[in-house]
């Protein structure tokens, strides 16, 4: 709004004043910071150390069990909208740590969730009573209303990466969550079903007895081992994409689509001693090194990845990646699911 003359500015705020107690608000105030020429998120870019991380999970696994706390999890908060139990405006992101003998009791609920290994072997997530055995680096979801829980027969610790939609949910006030009266799922297939049935690009005739998983979303582990010898096979044969490096999007084989109903996941793969040109999107994007070693630089920010470590990419701001000696491979998962379905997603490669 321009300039107003101080009469015709005091005139105004007794108007306000008179309005207020209505619940009226003039809309000429407040236009500029509610359509924006551009995303200005509150959200800053972050890193996080793994293993500083880790250290804390660890001493919190000394003074409460998983049953305890119903889910041990440190939430990964964004610097710029602390208090929030967000790391984006959108998404939720958290390490969860499940010790040897454990078990994190089953529920569901509205939001969607995805689980990204981070280490250790032989823990799973039970999903309707059928178990996903984790590895470093597989990606396992549970999307909203679905049973699940999570034990660690193995002999090690498990960490693994919580994304969900938490904030978006919370966006719409459409929060719902339901205990199960057992701390487990009774089991209704055995181990991999799942992924035998629907991981081969293929699945059971209509009215299969097969078919036991939801028509609309069947697929639930997407394996490192899978994902990691796909992504090497692309990068050796196609074409690089300058602002990408090498590139695969999780889909659902049900309909081509993203993994989850709010939520997309991808991979990448930037050469040993390249750097990705500038771009940036609209999607704020939560990173994961699998692999190698370099730098990320986000607008103004440069944070300094290593195996492991966590960083966040806010909406809009621009993106470039940095291999160091040995080829750098990444996660990430974002809201671009969401913004494609509301017609909001846009990217810019500069």
């Amino acid at each position: 709004m321009t300039q107003l003359p101080n009469d015709q500015r005091q005139q105004l705020e007794a108007l306000y004043d008179e309005m207020d107690p209505k619940a009226l608000t003039p809309l000429w105030e407040v236009l500029h910071a509610l359509v924006k020429p551009e995303p200005k998120p509150e959200a800053i870019a972050h890193g996080w150390s793994y293993d500083e991380a880790r250290d804390y999970l660890m001493r919190a696994g000394d003074l409460i069990s998983a049953e305890q706390a119903e889910r041990r999890v440190l939430i990964l908060e964004n610097p710029g909208i602390r208090g929030q139990s967000a790391i984006t405006g959108s998404l939720y992101a958290g390490l969860q740590l499940i010790l040897p003998g454990e078990i994190a009791p089953c529920h569901r609920h509205s939001q969607c969730a995805l689980r990204f290994v981070m280490e250790g072997s032989g823990a799973y997530t039970a999903l309707d009573g059928e178990k996903a055995v984790m590895n470093p680096f597989d990606l396992v979801l549970t999307p909203n209303w679905q049973w699940h829980d999570h034990g660690n027969p193995s002999d090690e610790p498990m960490i693994w990466l919580d994304g969900l939609d938490i904030p978006t949910v919370r966006l719409f006030d459409a929060t719902f969550a339901d205990r199960l009266d057992d701390k487990v799922h009774p089991e209704t297939a055995h181990p991999g079903a799942t992924l035998a049935t629907y991981g081969s690009n293929l699945r059971p005739l209509d009215g299969s007895t097969a078919a036991r998983r939801p028509t609309q979303r069947p697929l639930f582990h997407y394996p490192y081992a899978q994902w990691r010898k796909a992504l090497g096979e692309m990068a050796a044969s196609a074409t690089l994409d300058p602002h990408l490096g090498h590139a695969l999007e999780f889909t659902n084989p049900a309909d081509g689509g993203p993994i989850l109903a709010t939520i997309s996941a991808h991979v990448r793969l930037v050469p040993a001693g390249i750097t990705t040109l500038p771009r940036r999107a609209t999607d704020g994007t939560v990173f994961v090194v699998c692999e190698g070693s370099g730098r990320a630089r986000i607008g103004e920010t440069s944070i300094e990845l290593a195996p492991r470590s966590i960083f966040v990419v806010p909406c809009w701001q621009i993106l470039e990646l940095e291999a160091a000696d040995k080829d750098l491979v990444l996660f990430g998962y974002s809201d671009k699911a969401s913004q494609q379905k509301l017609e909001l997603y846009q990217e810019e490669r500069l």
